[in-house]
């Protein structure tokens, strides 16, 4: 670790559960991001702040002004450019250090195949439910840790899916993938700006611990917050045996 490095990082390294060798472990790793818009802002802020070595980041999608209502890695002089460009830049703002792989892509199964073994954890910040399904399909198949989290309205969710603990749920456990879902999106239901914040935040912080080996995940909780009273709850889960996607027969 170069001078720099120490001096930048030195409030990690002050946490006896990161230390240097917990800060060179992030230094080291590689997170796959999917999604770079209200979730996916702050989480990819933090990672890159903390010093995640490679980031690989992917969206197709553009800036729009609706977004900047929650989106903060993005800016109302980059409307209309790509969120992974946009995103990009905001983060080597905060740290030039970090390797940075920006996809304008549509995160299908093909493309997440490639993407997912290479990967240290993945952090889910799409905002539908295909995509979800398809992310945790591939982090199941590659036993890649997986953070996922969801905001609609005043409603928000994260959990921790690691299938290297044999009775962990993974999303398809509490959110079957053949079930019927009204797919609800906030450009017609609406989201209450700060949550995205919360919860892209945590994704950080879930992923952060599980690259440094720090503490205990939120592997077999599913957290959620009532942001109207500010109320969090938390789930236990267990694994599915029936499950289609980590389950005995899938």
């Amino acid at each position: 670790m170069t001078d720099d490095q120490l001096l930048r990082y030195s409030r990690h390294i002050l946490l006896d559960e990161i230390g240097i060798e917990g800060q060179e472990r992030l230094l080291a790793s590689h997170a796959l991001v999917v999604g770079a818009g209200g979730l996916g802002s702050p989480a990819l802020l933090y990672l890159a702040a903390a010093g995640v070595g490679r980031i690989t980041l992917v969206d197709d999608d553009t800036v729009d002004l609706t977004n900047l209502q929650r989106q903060i890695a993005h800016t109302s002089a980059r409307v209309g450019q790509s969120k992974v460009a946009s995103a990009s830049q905001a983060m080597r703002q905060i740290n030039d250090g970090v390797q940075l792989t920006a996809l304008q892509q549509r995160a299908d199964a093909a493309l997440l195949e490639a993407l997912v073994p290479d990967a240290d954890v993945v952090l889910d910040c799409s905002d539908n439910y295909a995509t979800r399904q398809a992310i945790n399909a591939a982090c199941v198949r590659h036993a890649r840790p997986l953070v996922a989290g969801a905001v609609i309205r005043f409603d928000a969710q994260v959990t921790v899916v690691d299938q290297r603990s044999a009775h962990t749920a993974c999303y398809a456990c509490l959110f079957p993938p053949g079930a019927h879902f009204e797919e609800v999106a906030c450009a017609t239901l609406g989201v209450f700006a700060p949550l995205v914040g919360v919860v892209g935040a945590l994704q950080a912080a879930e992923a952060l611990k599980l690259l440094a080996g720090v503490g205990t995940s939120l592997a077999g909780r599913l957290y959620l917050l009532d942001g109207r009273s500010m109320e969090w709850s938390s789930m236990r889960t267990e694994r599915d045996p029936s499950c289609p996607v980590c389950g005995d027969h899938a």
